[in-house]
Formats: C-alpha cells, structure tokens, sequence
C-alpha cells in the first residue's frame, strides 16, 4: 500500500502545483514532450534489463504466449467493455495503456510472495517483456485509432528501424563490453538518449537484454526516480479534471483481463500459482508515462488513465491480501497444531537444504 500511497500523494501534489501556478497546455510544449519520451526510454531499458535470460530460456514458451497473445486478448477484452460502456473511440489506447504489469511492483511483491520459483520466473519476465510490447501495440493503436486505415508500410518502417537499432546497440556493446565501467554505462546512457529522441522503444528494450550494466542499482535508481517524476507530471494535467467513472471501469476490466488471460495460459501450473498470477496485474511508471505521452494527442486520456491506475493498484493490494488470509486459514485448518507447509517455492536445480536431505 507503501507504492499506491506515494501515487496518490505525488498525483495531488502535481495538481496542487498545476492549480498554484495556473499551469496549462503543458503537454504540448516541446520540454514536456522530451521529458515524457525519455522517462519512457528509462523505464523499458530498467524493465528488460533485469531479465535473468537463463530463466526466461527455460520457460520460454509460456512467457513468449504471455506477452504476444496474453496482451493482445488482455487489450481486446479492455477495449471491448471500454467501447460497449462508453462508446470511446480511443477505447484501443486507453486498452493497451493499462495492459501491461509493472515491473517494478512485481519485484516488490516477489520478495514476499508465495509463487514457486518457477512462477516466480513466469511473473518477473511476464512483467518485464510486455512492457515493449505494449509500447509498441500502443503506437499501433493510436494509429489505427487516428486515421482509422490500419497498419500501414509507415508502421512496418518503423519496427525495422527498431530492429537496427538493436542491431547497432549489440555491436558497439560488442565493442565495449570489455572496458571500463564508465564506458559501458556511457554507452547505455547514450542508447538511452537516442532511444528516447527517435522513439524507437522497441530496439532499446532489446538493447536491454545485453547492454547490462557492472552495477544494475544505477538503472534501479534511475527508474525509482522517473516513477514519481512521471506521476508528478500526470498530476499537473489533471488541473482540467478527472474521469472519475471511466477511470474505474478501466481499472476494474484491467484486472479483471489479467485473471481472464492467466486462466487461460496457466493451466498446468498448481493452483496456488494460478491464483497469484491472475491477481498480479498492477500498473506504475510504464502506463504513467504512456498516459503522458498519447496526452499530447489526447486531450483528457490522463484523466481516464489515473484514476484507473490507482483503481487497479488498490484492487491488487486487496485482492492478494485476501487470497494470502485465505490461504492462511486453509492451511491452519488442514495442519493444526503444525506449520502448514508453504507451496513449493523451489524448482530441480535449485540447491536447497530440503533437497540436499532427500537426495541423501
């Protein structure tokens, strides 16, 4: 409740400044534009290079299906009831904004958490990988919302120009990666710019996944800082008023797309699993920013997407802490007098003592 506490507070601090200063128009001026794309840049890069690579190889297949066709049927679910409710024809982007898990909520919550290594894994990378995603599904939408003509060769151009990004960021890593520390991190600084400058998101989160950093606290920092930052600037737009309404439908179908999308992609997993996945859905800096950016477009998506935000947050605070109670009293119940075991957090490999014991 920490992270939706700080939100809030940062949200009406940002108004309360707007009002003071009769701040408006922000979102239009080139200096917010700026702001925006490379509080973005900073957030991807954070979100994929955290990834442990051999973990996400080894449940490759589930979280490929996760952020392909899980964000995809999460968008279309949201972007339905958006449509059928409202009749909004930016229902699309208000979907896909809020389709993505936070990666940095969900590291958080692992820390405490009771999923088994495997899903543990399975959440990490879920919430680390769709975050590209969905910036790229955005971009689409609001194109198709825009001009209506769908997908054009100007789109299919730019997933190339992404992909050469990426392709130029791994060879001057190549180059790099060998030397001084300030070296790489000014390479990953000036990936950062770039990124940001040409918008070309989808290569920079890629870049991610290799251009690793000797200290990841640096990048840990820079998205701690860009979380509150991005919220302070949402919360100057809301000076022309918030959507109170929308904002909670939005909210309430997100997380309730996140319970429909696990269902349908965790199966195998034991049930424990399946529960916490499905109630993991939480959104932060990455919907925060695209919130600040399709606001330059868009005026008044940021008063539908905070309050949404918040919406989602406080239903995932209180959604896992009445599944964690039950939980509690289920295993109370089938071991008295005993300390209920906890579901199996751990996957063949792990090294335990419990499974030092069992081999002897």
């Amino acid at each position: 409740m920490a992270r939706i506490r700080l939100l809030i507070l940062v949200l009406l601090a940002g108004w309360g400044l707007a009002e003071l200063t009769g701040l408006d128009g922000l979102q239009h001026s080139p200096a917010y534009m700026l702001a925006s794309s490379l509080l973005l840049a900073v957030g991807l890069y954070g979100s994929t290079h955290g990834i442990d690579r051999a973990e996400a190889r080894a449940n490759a297949g589930i979280i490929v299906l996760a952020v392909t066709v899980g964000v995809v049927l999460k968008a279309a679910f949201i972007a339905a009831v958006i449509f059928f409710f409202y009749d909004d024809p930016f229902a699309l982007v208000l979907a896909v904004t809020v389709a993505q898990i936070d990666p940095l909520s969900v590291a958080a919550v692992l820390t405490e958490s009771r999923l088994s290594a495997r899903a543990r894994t399975i959440l990490a990378a879920w919430s680390s990988f769709d975050d590209p995603v969905t910036v790229v599904l955005s971009v689409y939408a609001a194109t198709l919302a825009f001009s209506g003509d769908g997908v054009g060769l100007g789109e299919v151009a730019d997933l190339g120009w992404n992909a050469l990004f990426a392709v130029v960021a791994y060879l001057v890593w190549r180059l790099v990666r060998g030397g001084p520390p300030w070296l790489i991190h000014a390479t990953a600084v000036t990936a950062i710019l770039v990124g940001a400058w040409t918008f070309l998101m989808l290569g920079l989160a890629i870049a991610g996944l290799f251009l690793r950093l000797p200290d990841s606290r640096r990048i840990e920092q820079a998205v701690s800082v860009a979380f509150p930052l991005a919220a302070l600037l949402m919360g100057m737009l809301l000076v022309g008023g918030v959507d109170v309404a929308e904002g909670i439908v939005l909210g309430v179908t997100a997380f309730a797309a996140q319970m429909l999308a696990a269902a349908l992609l965790t199966w195998r997993l034991p049930v424990m699993d399946r529960v916490h996945l499905a109630l993991a859905q939480q959104n932060g800096v990455t919907a925060v920013i695209l919130a600040l950016v399709f606001e330059r477009s868009l005026d008044g998506f940021v008063a539908v997407v905070a309050p949404a935000i918040v919406t989602i947050n406080v239903i995932h605070a209180l959604a896992n802490h009445a599944a964690n109670r039950a939980v509690n009293a289920w295993e109370a119940r089938s071991s008295p007098g005993e300390p209920a075991p906890l579901p199996d957090r751990h996957h063949p490999g792990d090294g335990d003592a419990g499974e030092t014991v069992d081999r002897a």
